[in-house]
Formats: structure tokens, C-alpha cells, sequence
């Protein structure tokens, strides 16, 4: 039985403005509903190797080590700022694409999926948060950990279809106003550079 206290800070989480929120909310303003569906698909995989990790043991070995920790962190940062260079330069997240020349679903699915897979903070989430809600003595403690992992990548995948939808149905009015595309390409930018900064300062 799932407890209220797992899903209220889960979705507390999940619907927390982030790196995954703001690349599905850029599919969804450039490229309408399904990019930005597929943006939160890809968001979505990208919690697998936590997940993994958290299961595994993996992720109190990247706690535990400096080095790993400073590693994937830098990483992270140094793609959020790559994401913020592209974006100021009409290339990245929130570039307008024509029917004849879409972004495939390959390059949003693996742009999302970066931007999760190289976030320490979500390894440390899974690390501390949810054994808390799994009980060693009952046994069964992979198959419980597996069960509240699924259970927060589907929140996540809802949540962020919501926000990629609602940024979609803005889409049209944004686009018939190129200087507020310009200055949302330079909030974006602003905010990628912003989430880079945070995550320079995480600490284990």
C-alpha cells in the first residue's frame, strides 16, 4: 500500500520547477503537444538509472565518493549552460521549427533524457527518500523499491504532459508575438543558467 506521505512528497517533487519541467515546457511552447509529450517521455527515462542505482547500491557508492559526485554534478552543470547557449541562439529548447524540417523524436528524447540522467540530486533522492518508505524486515525490498520508483516515474510523466500541454495551447499566441519569444528565449536561457548554478552549489 502506497503511503500518503510518499506520494504527497513525491508529487511535491515532481511538480517542483526544474530542469525536466522547463525542457517540456520549451517542447511544448516551439513545437507544439506532442513534442512536448515526448519531451516528458523522455524525462521520464531518464529517472531509470537513479532508479537503478538506488536499487543496486550504485547510488550510496556516488554519495559516498567525492570524485563521482563532483563529476556527474559538473557534467550537469556544463549541459544546462550548453542548453542555455543554444537556446540565445535560436538552436536549442526553444527553437521554432517548420513542418518541413521537425526535430525528430530521437533528439528530444535524448536531450530529455541528459538532462535527468546527469542530475546527482535525483540519485540522492532515491537514495535517501525512499527507503524510508520500505520495510527490510517484511522482506521483499527490491520488488518495494521498484513499486515506489514506477510509482514516481509515472507522476512524473503526468505532471510534466500537464505543464508540456498547457505550454502547447499557449503556443500560438506566443508565436504571433516574435519580441516575447525573445525575451522568453532570454528567461529560458536565464533559467538553464540559473538551474546550473544551483546544482554548482549542491552539496552531497
Amino acid at each position: 500500500m502506497l503511503q500518503p506521505e510518499f506520494l504527497l512528497t513525491s508529487l511535491i517533487v515532481v511538480a517542483s520547477p526544474g530542469t525536466g519541467v522547463l525542457v517540456t515546457l520549451a517542447a511544448g511552447l516551439s513545437r507544439g503537444r506532442r513534442a512536448a509529450i515526448t519531451a516528458a517521455f523522455g524525462c521520464t527515462l531518464g529517472i531509470l538509472p537513479h532508479m537503478i542505482a538506488a536499487i543496486t547500491g550504485l547510488s550510496a557508492l556516488l554519495y559516498a565518493s567525492a570524485l563521482a559526485f563532483q563529476a556527474i554534478k559538473f557534467a550537469g552543470v556544463a549541459y544546462l549552460l550548453f542548453m542555455a547557449w543554444q537556446t540565445l541562439r535560436e538552436q536549442g529548447a526553444l527553437r521554432i521549427e517548420t513542418d518541413a524540417a521537425p526535430r525528430s523524436a530521437r533528439d528530444v528524447i535524448v536531450s530529455a533524457v541528459l538532462v535527468n540522467l546527469l542530475n546527482p540530486k535525483l540519485s540522492i533522492f532515491f537514495f535517501a527518500f525512499l527507503p524510508q518508505f520500505v520495510d527490510p524486515a517484511s522482506g521483499g525490498a527490491t520488488s518495494r523499491m521498484v513499486e515506489l520508483s514506477l510509482v514516481f516515474m509515472a507522476m512524473t510523466f503526468a505532471v510534466f504532459v500537464v505543464y508540456g500541454v498547457f505550454a502547447a495551447a499557449a503556443r500560438r499566441g506566443i508565436l504571433a508575438r516574435p519580441r516575447v519569444l525573445i525575451w522568453m528565449r532570454r528567461c529560458f536561457a536565464a533559467a538553464f543558467i540559473g538551474l546550473g548554478a544551483r546544482l554548482a552549489l549542491t552539496q552531497r
